[in-house]
């Protein structure tokens, strides 16, 4: 049907032979009440789409019959697969909404990537964030006499497996201290565009951390050393740090369903999707 309308379209603007203008203003008419169906149809997968993500979470997240959880890969990849870069992969396998609808607008996004292999930062790391992205504003709304646009941030995501109970001081085992040095080091290199022009003061460039884990005692711990505040329903924190300059949150894989299920319940209801 999808093709046929295409089709239409293009031949929609000719009239035919001997058409009156009552029957070339129906054929139009015709074809928008064919398009709006459509997309109406269209729609309904992409909300459906998300309901079974969000139950597939639900499902990944929960203990095993062996009493062990899924590792964070089987995470990473229902978020967003892994080990290419936004530009590589179709919009249905990108499920960032899960975490914050604003990350589906991006200008370069990479999962899984070494920092080195991205052409927005000229960092010589070999470390892999587990998701990385920079939004561009050519056109802020803000103005200002700051430096010249394009303005950006950088958002970085760390996943941790389902109950991992092992924080500790450190890089490699506090995944806040990770994700801050993530953002410190893509901002060493001075961050460009996907395109390779550079970003003015790239080093003051705001930061976006996410870390998506379940709340451990360890994970509990790290978060106070932080100084980071509870989320008025217990099942994350979040703050900011002024020496790095990021917003910080910590969000459990409870809170992450919830928020999931609270954004799209309406677009749920109406289609009478189940409602668990």
């Amino acid at each position: 049907m999808e093709s046929q309308l295409l089709t239409e379209g293009h031949d929609l603007m000719k009239p035919q032979n001997g058409e009156s203008l009552e029957d070339y203003h129906e054929r139009i008419s015709s074809y928008l009440r064919k398009v709006e169906d459509v997309k109406k149809s269209d729609l309904a997968n992409y909300v459906t789409h998300r309901r079974v993500v969000i139950d597939l979470l639900k499902k990944a997240i929960k203990r095993k019959p062996d009493a062990s959880y899924v590792r964070e890969e089987m995470i990473h990849k229902l978020l967003m697969p892994m080990q290419i870069e936004s530009s590589e992969v179709l919009q249905d396998y990108c499920n960032l909404w899960l975490i914050d609808e604003r990350l589906a607008f991006h200008e370069y996004l990479a999962s899984d990537k070494t920092l080195s292999s991205m052409p927005i930062t000229g960092s010589k790391s070999s470390k892999e964030p587990d998701l990385l992205a920079l939004n561009v504003f050519d056109s802020p709304l803000l103005v200002s006499d700051s430096p010249t646009p394009p303005l950006a941030s950088i958002v970085i995501v760390e996943i941790k497996r389902p109950m991992r109970n092992d924080a500790t001081q450190g890089e490699k085992k506090d995944p806040v201290v990770q994700a801050l040095n993530y953002l410190e080091k893509t901002r060493e290199g001075g961050v460009r565009t996907k395109q390779g022009r550079p970003i003015p003061a790239s080093d003051n460039i705001p930061g976006f951390c996410y870390v998506i884990c379940d709340l451990t005692p360890t994970i509990v711990n790290r978060c106070n050393l932080q100084d980071l505040s509870r989320t008025s329903d217990g099942m994350g924190y979040f703050g900011y740090n002024k020496n790095f300059q990021a917003y910080i949150e910590v969000i459990s894989f409870d809170r992450l369903v919830n928020m999931a299920m609270e954004r799209n319940r309406a677009f749920f209801d109406k289609l009478r999707l189940p409602a668990s």
